[in-house]
C-alpha cells in the first residue's frame, strides 16, 4: 500500500496523508457492519483492497471521510498561493457607507 496520499487544496496548497489513517477508517467501518474484529478488517480485507488498487485508497476517502477526520495526521508539504492581483481584478467588490 502507498504509505501516503497528497491532496492539493484550492488554494494549491498540498497536503500529504498517511494512507493508514484511511486504511484504519475503513476497517473500523467493516468490522463493526460486519461484526468481526477490527485486525481481521484490516488484514483480510481493507490492506488487501488498497495495495491491489490505490484508487481504493481515494474513493474510501472522499466518499466515507470528512478533511476533519484527516487533518490532526496531515501535514502541509507545499504552501498555497493566492493571487492577489487577480482577486483585485476580478473578486466580488462591495460599498459600505463609512
Amino acid at each position: 500500500m502507498k504509505k501516503f496520499m497528497n491532496v492539493t487544496m484550492p488554494d494549491n496548497s498540498v497536503w500529504q496523508v498517511p494512507t493508514n489513517v484511511i486504511a484504519n477508517n475503513r476497517a473500523a467501518y467493516y468490522a463493526k457492519e460486519h461484526g468481526i474484529t477490527f485486525e481481521e478488517s484490516l488484514e483480510q480485507y481493507t490492506l488487501p483492497l488498497f495495495q491491489c488498487d490505490p484508487y481504493e485508497i481515494e474513493d474510501w476517502a472522499e466518499n466515507n471521510m470528512n478533511w476533519s477526520d484527516v487533518l490532526p495526521h496531515a501535514v502541509m508539504i507545499r504552501a498555497g498561493e493566492v493571487d492577489y492581483d487577480d482577486g483585485w481584478a476580478n473578486g466580488e467588490k462591495t460599498f459600505i457607507e463609512a
